[in-house]
């Protein structure tokens, strides 16, 4: 990826949706070099979607949090595709560190929001886990 990708890609983070004639005028290229590029990058993997973030996603899913997990043994896989299919975690991460996984939960009650802490960690090869409430997000762009 050299300048012009990652101008592009930023381009796109700010604005999704902006036609190939405004990223064209903004990074001083022609609406083909875009073109070209964009379907390199989608071809390549460097982009992999695009979305829409609406003001109401918090209101589907208002209690949101941050669970961390340990994992003991060699079932770090196996658990992470267990909790990747739970319909309440919209995302489960690897990482470095302290901890092995890090899952985003999103439910519409704390009562919910308890019973899938609990499922999770009921799971076997979780030997500790730590949980942190989000309470507002700003996007930024």
């Amino acid at each position: 990826m050299d300048g012009l990708d990652k101008a592009l890609i930023s381009a796109l983070t700010r604005d999704g949706r902006a036609s190939l004639s405004t990223l064209a005028a903004d990074l001083g290229v022609t609406r083909a070099t875009v073109r070209t590029r964009l379907a390199r990058l989608e071809a390549t993997g460097e982009i992999t979607g695009y979305t829409v973030t609406t003001r109401r996603d918090p209101g589907q899913a208002p209690v949101r949090g941050l669970m961390m997990l340990g994992i003991e043994g060699p079932g770090t896989e196996r658990i992470m595709a267990r909790v990747a299919a739970m319909p309440q975690v919209q995302a489960v991460h690897s990482t470095n560190g302290t901890w092995d996984l890090v899952a985003e939960i999103g439910t519409r009650t704390l009562e919910e929001f308890d019973e899938v802490l609990f499922s999770i960690r009921r799971m076997s090869g979780v030997t500790r886990s730590e949980t942190t409430l989000l309470l507002s997000t700003r996007r930024g762009r």
